[in-house]
């Protein structure tokens, strides 16, 4: 029956989702989902919903959450797109702006789904390899159709200086796209590049700061050129009225994000400091994670023996993150639990 499936999808490896256990009981720090509720405006929202609306198509156009978005990043409405989560709209940016013999690059580690996607393209990858330290130096001669550029990288948290990416986008030659998923737990943003470079998108997610990850809702701004290509390929109604409704709600509660954020923020330094108490090695992080090099122990054996305890983590094996587990910044309790099981495993 696999003759019925294309020759490039039976040979490529799909991405792999953190793992989600259907167990109450389990301290789940692997998925960096947030570990606080959504904003009461997110709740009256659902509570205001009329089920016999749903007969009817969405808004095509996500009228009234693109006009919130345009408020927020003070940019024209032909500036944004929404999609059904960021995924959607890394997916469309390969299918807009990458033809057939072109190539897509990316970080070394980075989000493992950027090669999922070149593959399903069937365009060259070409990833550009960080150093020991997750530094970057981009190669000399380097080119390819289109960028990801994540900014804080994952699974590093690392973010790159203000200085470094401009230049890379202003001398780029093709699409760059600044994955900001996590940039509310970060010191700096990079949203006015979407004005200042004609060939910059930049995307973000409601998943992480909004705690709203199974809304699955991100968007992109940038030039009105870039936005109107993705428009042309999405699905005719690719975000429902339902989750329409529910992150415009959310993004309207700015404030309440906000406070999570600095919660998270603090937790995420105590953290470092506990985990280098134990001789673990602590990647400065401006995300809503740490990357850490266990000591003692085994990366992997780590990620085993906190699960066998209840507590989720996330490991990749690897030539650069093999030594290295990813920890999503919890509730206070949460990190005192994880730190009471690795205090038994180190």
């Amino acid at each position: 029956m696999r003759s019925l499936v294309r020759d490039s999808v039976n040979k490529m490896a799909g991405y792999i989702p953190g793992e989600q256990m259907p167990r109450k009981d389990i301290i789940k720090l692997n998925t960096n989902e947030n570990p606080y509720p959504p904003s009461p405006a997110v709740v009256g929202a659902v509570a205001e919903i009329d089920p016999t609306d749903l007969r009817l198509y969405p808004d095509p156009g996500w009228s009234d959450f693109v006009g919130k978005i345009t408020e927020l990043h003070a940019c024209d409405t032909s500036m944004v797109f929404v999609g059904n989560g960021l995924d959607e709209v890394l997916a469309l940016c390969t299918r807009a702006f990458v033809e057939n013999t072109g190539s897509i690059g990316y970080f070394e580690p980075s989000y493992s789904l950027y090669p999922v996607l070149a593959d399903i393209r069937e365009v060259a990858k070409k990833p550009v390899e960080l150093g020991e330290n997750f530094e970057w130096n981009m190669p000399l001669g380097y080119d390819s159709s289109l960028f990801f550029l994540t900014t804080p990288n994952a699974p590093t948290g690392i973010m790159y200086s203000r200085d470094t990416i401009r230049q890379f986008c202003k001398e780029f030659p093709g699409v760059v796209v600044l994955d900001e998923a996590y940039v509310d737990f970060a010191s700096d943003n990079y949203m006015d590049f979407a004005k200042e470079f004609d060939n910059v998108l930049v995307l973000r997610s409601l998943s992480k700061s909004f705690s709203l990850a199974g809304l699955r809702v991100g968007y992109a701004v940038g030039s009105s050129i870039l936005i109107d290509a993705l428009i042309r390929i999405k699905d005719s109604y690719n975000l429902n009225s339902l989750s329409q409704r529910i992150a415009l709600a959310a993004i309207t509660d700015i404030d309440y994000m906000r406070g999570n954020v600095r919660k998270i923020k603090a937790t995420r330094a105590r953290l470092a400091g506990e985990l280098s108490k134990f001789g673990y090695d602590v990647i400065p992080s401006e995300a809503n994670f740490l990357l850490v090099r266990p000591q003692g122990i085994s990366a992997g054996d780590l990620f085993s023996g906190l699960k066998k305890q209840g507590v989720l983590i996330r490991y990749f094996p690897g030539k650069m993150t093999g030594e290295f587990v990813r920890i999503t910044i919890g509730t206070d309790d949460e990190i005192d639990r994880l730190l009471e099981c690795v205090e038994l495993l180190s």
